[in-house]
């Protein structure tokens, strides 16, 4: 294929996206389609010139694989503990959705495994949560009314975006549309950065001791009723870890889920006669519920 690639990437195949696609295959009991194995190497290359990778502790990128068993195979970190999610739960295009009410991933990476002051969590939504008077379904966290709690989800009535970053108290994020990259990072002892909407805000709340409890994702390792913390969001990635810059890890993100959407679409051109800028552009339209007619 002769394809133009991102900055950060030349088309020379990166030794940890062969890792992880050799890793996902082999759970998948198949290969993967070369356009897919081509946008995951330029995704983690692309970190890497972005200077982004190293913050990454634990992740998965619930997208491009076959199989439900491929999608949970880590990109970096520990493989997630798989608490009731089915292979009908997973689709490769827009990722693994929860039921809200028994389905999470335990991340087995600890709130505390980063340094107080030096950490985030991110997800990609592809479909928000619902909630009720009873439920507050969170993406991703540990911890809610516990000291060094790190979280983020809905309030109830599908109200506010909530979180925490190992802070003093919760912090309402603002109502709207949660599809795409969601994060939060903190980089100082003073205060940390939330991204939604390809927006960052800056929260200004005092950091705390990290909670010792596993990141759970799809709900919170929390010391309360776990159950009103339960999602039925559908998630395509998670990462843990140090502090990033969330609108680097957004753009790289958000362009590997294009480019996997492109690929899947059927009746576009073929990825070798592509720019695969064009090509992410068209699959993005496409995630939006547009077409080429």
């Amino acid at each position: 294929m002769t394809l133009v690639w991102a900055s950060g990437y030349n088309g020379i195949p990166d030794p940890d996206a062969q890792v992880y696609i050799a890793a996902v295959e082999a759970a998948d009991g198949q290969t993967l389609e070369e356009p897919v194995q081509f946008a995951i190497h330029e995704f983690v290359a692309g970190c890497k010139y972005d200077g982004i990778w190293d913050a990454i502790k634990a992740s998965c990128i619930f997208a491009g694989a076959r199989t439900l068993s491929g999608a949970l195979v880590p990109l970096k970190g520990t493989a997630p503990t798989n608490n009731n999610f089915v292979s009908g739960d997973y689709n490769r295009e827009t990722g693994l959705v929860g039921d809200g009410s028994t389905k999470y991933l335990d991340s087995n990476r600890n709130c505390n495994a980063d340094p107080q002051d030096s950490h985030h969590l991110s997800v990609y939504a592809t479909t928000a949560p619902t909630s009720t008077s009873s439920r507050f379904p969170t993406y991703i966290g540990a911890g809610i009314v516990d000291t060094g709690a790190t979280a983020f989800g809905r309030t109830q009535n599908n109200g506010q975006l909530f979180g925490r970053n190992r802070s003093s108290s919760f912090d309402f994020l603002g109502g709207g549309s949660d599809i795409g990259l969601i994060g939060a990072s903190r980089s100082t002892s003073t205060g940390f950065v939330f991204r939604r909407s390809t927006t960052n805000t800056d929260y200004t709340r005092t950091s705390q001791t990290p909670l010792n409890a596993n990141l759970f994702v799809y709900n919170t390792n929390a010391s309360g009723p776990a159950f009103a913390y339960y999602s039925n969001a559908r998630l395509a990635f998670y990462s843990i870890g140090e502090s990033i810059d969330l609108e680097k890890l957004d753009t790289r993100v958000t362009r590997l889920m294009n480019l996997i959407t492109y690929f899947l679409t059927s009746g576009l051109p073929d990825l070798s006669t592509m720019d695969w800028d064009a090509a992410a552009y068209i699959g993005g339209a496409y995630r939006a519920g547009g077409t080429l007619s």
